[in-house]
């Protein structure tokens, strides 16, 4: 790996292949890295083919190299100003109001009150 490329350093290279997961970038000759599909732009990418293309130059900063498995971790988005983003206004919630209970006075029907019950139970538990 090239000694001049430093965790945090921002280098401008090539795009050299377009996977799903991301995008190969050339930094110079002997050395590349990949800018993975989340660190293409602020925001959602659902197609990385929409952002980049084979040769595209690209400014990129270098989030960790890998000595040991020789990868470099690149970020696009690192180098681009985050968009500010507006608050949305809160829709007011619709008030909605309670169906009309229909109230029926007959009593032959449903639940009787417990005052028109009571004086019926006095009287079964006194005979």
């Amino acid at each position: 790996m090239s000694e001049k490329i430093e965790v945090g350093s921002v280098i401008t290279g090539k795009v050299t292949g377009v996977q799903p997961y991301g995008a190969f970038v050339a930094l110079d000759e002997n050395t590349q890295g990949l800018v993975h599909i989340s660190e293409v732009t602020h925001g959602f990418v659902k197609d990385i083919n929409e952002f980049l293309k084979v040769g595209d130059e690209v400014n990129v900063k270098v989030l960790s190299i890998d000595e040991g498995a020789g990868k470099i971790g690149l970020s696009i988005r690192a180098t681009e100003e985050a968009p500010v983003v507006e608050a949305k206004a809160k829709k007011p919630k619709s008030k909605r109001q309670a169906a009309p209970i229909k109230v029926d006075t007959d009593s032959s029907q449903g639940f009787n009150t417990l005052k028109d019950k009571l004086q019926e139970w006095i009287n079964q538990s006194q005979a």
